[in-house]
Formats: structure tokens, sequence, C-alpha cells
């Protein structure tokens, strides 16, 4: 029997495809800009480095109660917070100054604290503790060649290194550092420290080593020299004279006046009795350099 249409059913119809659904970018958050001062905008906290007061050592008073504070003052260079150790070092530095008999028996440790700090890549930590090893030079002086560490020589590498860093405020804080050592600690030992370091691979501590030995050099007579070792000291200086930086070779000019001045103060026929030294103890093209410097002027 044929079937017949129904009327009623429902119509068939093809499935729609699913719409692909628009995807919408997610709005990116414009980064504030910090250099514009807008007082509408959310002000962000200054950096700790800013609350750090860097004190002149002439600022620097007298501790009413000194005794009391070394106990102190120990464990606060032992501190894990930074901040702390700053301020221990500030107070180091007052009992460099004024109260140094009380800092002597821990003098290796805080020099150690010192070279730590020095190597912290906070610049205020850095910098105060610069100006540390400026006032240890200044309270101790010749006190500190009798340490039987390496805690001296330690310090006077790093103050090197952080005279020869780009960060002005560090190298110009260095560099005064390394002035105060030049002028507190007699310059006979202190160049026997020295001397090795103008042999260092790096250029820039070649020269503030350079630098500081011939500030010392200006300080000494012709006996200090001699014990030294005026040979060996010429032949710094005319190793100097070929180094690639300014700075060492205008140093190594300064030595060389110096030393001819000390050298001849007695002879009749100054320039042929230095030219006479340094022939004998130079080869002969660095000899040749050593005259020029003298005949020149």
């Amino acid at each position: 029997m044929a079937l017949r249409p129904i009327d009623n059913a429902l119509p068939i119809t093809t499935p729609e495809r699913p719409k692909k659904q628009v995807k919408f970018a997610a709005p990116v958050q414009k980064q504030p800009d910090l250099s514009v001062n807008d007082e509408n905008k959310a002000s962000f906290p200054p950096s700790a480095d800013a609350s750090i007061d860097y004190i002149p050592s002439e600022n620097l008073k007298a501790i009413p109660d000194p005794e009391s504070m070394i106990p102190c003052l120990i464990e606060g260079l032992d501190s894990k917070d930074w901040t702390k150790v700053c301020e221990s070092l500030n107070n180091a530095r007052r009992f460099a100054l004024h109260h140094s008999s009380l800092l002597e028996p821990n003098l290796d440790k805080l020099m150690a604290v010192v070279v730590k700090a020095m190597k912290n890549p906070r610049s205020a930590l850095c910098k105060t503790s610069i100006m540390a090893a400026s006032d240890i030079f200044s309270g101790f002086g010749d006190k500190l060649l009798d340490s039987t560490s390496d805690a001296l020589d330690n310090l006077v590498l790093q103050l090197l290194m952080k005279a020869s860093q780009d960060k002005k405020f560090v190298c110009e804080e260095a560099d005064r550092a390394l002035n105060t050592m030049v002028e507190s600690i007699t310059p006979l030992p202190l160049l026997q420290k020295l001397k090795t370091y103008v042999k260092h691979t790096n250029p820039r501590i070649r020269a503030k080593a350079a630098i500081s030995i011939s500030i010392c050099v200006t300080k000494m007579g012709l006996e200090g020299m001699k014990e030294l070792g005026l040979v060996s000291l010429v032949q710094v200086a005319a190793g100097l004279l070929n180094d690639r930086l300014p700075e060492a070779r205008e140093a190594a000019r300064s030595m060389v006046n110096s030393m001819y001045n000390a050298f001849t103060e007695n002879e009749e026929h100054k320039q042929e009795a230095w030219q006479s030294f340094c022939q004998s103890n130079l080869r002969p093209i660095d000899a040749q350099s050593m005259v020029k410097i003298i005949t020149s002027q």
C-alpha cells in the first residue's frame, strides 16, 4: 500500500555550522611613566638606597659610652640586613676616628666586613664601606701594617678595583680613600704592597696603583728609595712609561722626576749622573726614555 505524505510533519532542515567565536585581545596595560611627576598618578615608594646618609668624616662625633657599644657594633656588622650593616659601618667610622683603641682588637674583622660590603651590588652599602675604609686609614695609619692576616692586602685590592669602575660616585669615593691611605701610611711598606699591582692584567688597576705609587715616591728621600730598591723603582717607572693608559704614563713621569731630584741632589753634573745610572740598570730604549723626560723639561 502506498504511503501518503503527512502534511503536518516537521520539515527536514540541514544543521547549521557552528559559528566561529570572535576572539578579543586582552587590553595591554600601559606601564606608568616614572619620569613624569604627575600628582594624579600613584607615587612609588623611594628606594632604600635613597634613605642612607653619607656622613662626611668631619661630621662624625664621638660616642658617649663607647665601651658598651662594642658588642652592638660587632652584632650589627654580622647582620643579614644591609641597612643595619650600613649603620654599623658608620658607627665603626666613629670608633676609628675617636675610639680607635677599643676597635683595634676587632680591626681584622672590620676590614673583612668592609671588603665584603664593597663587593655588594647595592651602591649605598658599597659607598659606605669605602668611606669606612678612609676613616680606618685615618684612625689607624701604620698600625694596619701590624696585621698578620691578608685583610689589608684585600682592602687595598678592592679599593683599586672600585677606583677603576665606571660608576662615577663609587670611583671618586675610592680615589679619595686611596689618597687617604697614601697620606696615612708610611711610604716604604705601602710601596711594597702597591708594587705588585703595576703588573695587574687590568690596565685601570695598573693606572690607579701607579698614581698611588707616584704619591708615595714624592714623599720619600733618597735613603728611603734605596731601602726599597732604587733600581727596582726605576724599572717600575720605566715599565709604566709604556703603559696603555695615559694616567699610568703620567704617574710614571712624576715618579721619574721625584727619583731624579732625590738621586742628583748632591751631584754636580746632575743629568750626566742620571744618564749613567739609567744606562747601567735599564735597557737602552728604556734608559733613553728616562733621560728624555728630564732633558725635555
